[in-house]
């Protein structure tokens, strides 16, 4: 049986609360469960000690017995130096998307044209003034 350590939701609406439990990876997220493990409280404050509280021996059997924990769990248990999460990096993740990408492309396009056409304007504006003055010397 392939187990994972990983947070089931409780708590009211827009009011998280979760627990640590060691779980079938089959069962659904808020579902059967193996064994609670922790707490998780997201509300509180980063340096509040209640904020997340894990029974360590529980967590180290199960890590023993081959259980994988999520993302979020390795955290915890980086913080609490029981593992070692490696540091991801995505450099695509700020990049914006396709479609915004052509609106981009789009919005430079128009700027340019806006440009040459000022650019254009005023070549003829210098030419029209140039002009008359060139007239009037004549005369």
């Amino acid at each position: 049986m392939a187990t994972k350590i990983r947070l089931a939701r409780g708590g009211s609406k827009k009011r998280p609360f979760y627990r640590i439990v060691a779980a079938d990876t089959r069962a659904p997220r808020d579902g059967r469960f193996i064994e609670k493990l922790g707490t998780y409280n997201p509300l509180l404050a980063k340096d509040n000690a209640e904020r997340v509280t894990m029974d360590k021996e529980r967590v180290q059997y199960w890590l023993d017995q081959g259980a994988q924990p999520t993302d979020r769990v390795l955290r915890f248990l980086d913080a609490e130096g029981m593992m070692k999460r490696e540091a991801r990096n995505n450099p695509n993740k700020a990049k914006p998307g396709r479609k915004a990408q052509e609106r981009l492309e789009e919005k430079a396009q128009k700027e340019e044209e806006a440009k040459q056409a000022a650019a254009e304007a005023e070549e003829a504006a210098k030419a029209a003034e140039e002009a008359p003055a060139e007239e009037a010397a004549a005369e």
